[in-house]
């Protein structure tokens, strides 16, 4: 064999080497991206759900089982609430956790909607479904609807 036949093996053999590693490294990172693609897209989405008062009307005004809360300060639930609610201020929630039941529908409100925004969330994030965000009762009374 000559000296120039070697240098081609061991040149062929070097491209080889390469490109295998290539195929190897890209074939692996695929793997990795579908794997991270696939668990993200099987965690279960943990979210509340937007009613407005008319349909909160609808579904729960016959006496349907769910709690509603007023995450409202104290002071705020007193001045005028909408019936049957109970008062935890969205401060207190995470620590009142255990006077959520589970297995039924929970409804959160406020004044104006963000904090029961951040409520909601709360209770999503702690496997309470469905989670129900009935926004600010603002809206509740410019729809000229009771409060208490």
């Amino acid at each position: 064999m000559t000296k120039k036949s070697r240098a081609s093996q061991s040149s062929n053999r070097t491209i080889i080497i390469v490109a295998l590693t290539v195929f190897a490294l890209i074939a692996g990172g695929a793997a990795w991206i579908s794997t991270a693609n696939s668990a993200s897209t099987t965690a279960p989405v943990l979210a509340s759900q937007r009613i407005t008062p008319l349909e909160y009307q609808n579904e729960f005004g016959d006496g349907s089982p769910h709690l509603l809360i007023d995450v409202r300060t104290p002071e705020e639930f007193a001045s005028g609430h909408i019936q049957y609610a109970v008062n935890i201020s969205v401060e207190t929630l995470q620590a009142r956790l255990d006077e959520v039941p589970g297995g039924t529908p929970v409804v959160v409100y406020c004044r104006s909607g963000n904090r029961s925004a951040t409520a909601a969330q709360i209770l999503a994030e702690n496997s309470y479904q469905p989670v129900y965000d009935l926004g600010g009762i603002q809206d509740w009374v410019a729809q000229g609807l009771p409060i208490q």
